[in-house]
């Protein structure tokens, strides 16, 4: 254990995404103010990193109108050192120029980035959910087991090369083997840069599964491709997130949490926020002997330009 001492983990904290709707829970924040105050509450618990989509705030449905994203991360920004990163996956019935918008205009420091086409299964929430406040909802969900979420080669360029000049590093969601692959292509071809920073995805229907023996497979295959030329996180979907988070943060990785991801802090109990989540990682990342990292160190860690480069 005295080994690890001294390394410092990534805390992500996804505050709010598409996988979700507002009847799940009523934690779930919807509004820019709620969003922001999340994200500033996530960092205070111990985030470096909060990862941002956007609700239509009278419905709660998903939205890249970059106006919300304008008014929560300048929120964000005031009151916070902390790095700020967009999606560009948005939801999957999105169209790839709307999914790109936010992070084109306002120049993040980080940005997602799907690394594939996928099934995307939303669907056996129904089973778990039966009213629903918002007539979109269980329409959204139920659609999804004829839902392809499109990430083409073509639509992964389009967004690499498009934000090129952003200076806007890419948080590469990896749902399963292949989209490493991907990205050793994109990083062979020099689009993208070193340190990469791979986020690998477990427990998505549709993508890999949440299996000790999956989550080694992801690390040792992103071993062989990047060698050190890259950071490895972990985020584990639903009742899947300490877990995978535990096996990362033991593996020499990096950790993801928030209620985009799960809106569980244990069986049968709703996380009562964001911040509650990042507390949780947090008090088992230093039970394993290490450090939590913060925003500057992140900023180290995988290289990037500096809050004063933003356009928020």
């Amino acid at each position: 254990m005295a080994a690890n001492r001294g390394r410092s983990v990534i805390i992500t904290c996804a505050i709010t995404g598409s996988i979700h709707t507002p009847s799940m829970s009523p934690y779930l924040p919807v509004t820019p103010q709620e969003i922001a105050d999340a994200a500033v509450g996530a960092a205070e618990a111990g985030a470096a990193i909060v990862h941002l989509h956007a609700r239509d705030p009278v419905d709660g449905h998903p939205t890249q109108d970059p106006q919300y994203f304008r008014v929560f991360a300048a929120d964000i920004a005031r009151r916070s050192n902390v790095v700020i990163n967009f999606t560009t996956g948005g939801a999957a019935t999105m169209t790839i120029e709307e999914r790109l918008q936010p992070a084109l205009q306002l120049k993040p420091e980080v940005a997602s980035l799907n690394m594939g086409s996928m099934n995307f299964g939303l669907f056996p929430m129904l089973k778990r959910f039966s009213t629903f406040k918002y007539d979109w909802e269980r329409t959204y969900l139920a659609t999804s087991d004829e839902r392809v979420f499109r990430n083409t080669f073509k639509d992964i360029e389009y967004i690499l090369t498009s934000c090129a000049d952003n200076g806007t590093r890419f948080e590469i969601e990896c749902y399963d083997i292949g989209h490493l692959y991907t990205a050793a292509h994109f990083f062979d071809r020099g689009i993208v840069k070193p340190p990469l920073f791979i986020q690998s995805v477990f427990g998505i229907l549709g993508g890999i599964g949440a299996h000790p023996d999956d989550v080694a497979h992801m690390k040792r295959t992103a071993d062989r491709l990047f060698g050190d030329q890259y950071r490895w996180s972990v985020l584990g979907a639903g009742r899947n997130q300490l877990p995978v988070a535990a096996m990362s943060a033991a593996m020499g990785g990096n950790v993801r949490v928030g209620l985009e991801d799960s809106l569980w802090l244990g069986p049968g109990r709703l996380a009562e926020s964001n911040a509650a989540q990042v507390r949780a990682a947090r008090t088992m990342i230093e039970a394993l002997g290490l450090d939590v990292a913060t925003p500057d160190e992140a900023r180290e860690i995988l290289k990037l330009k500096g809050r004063a480069a933003v356009a928020f």
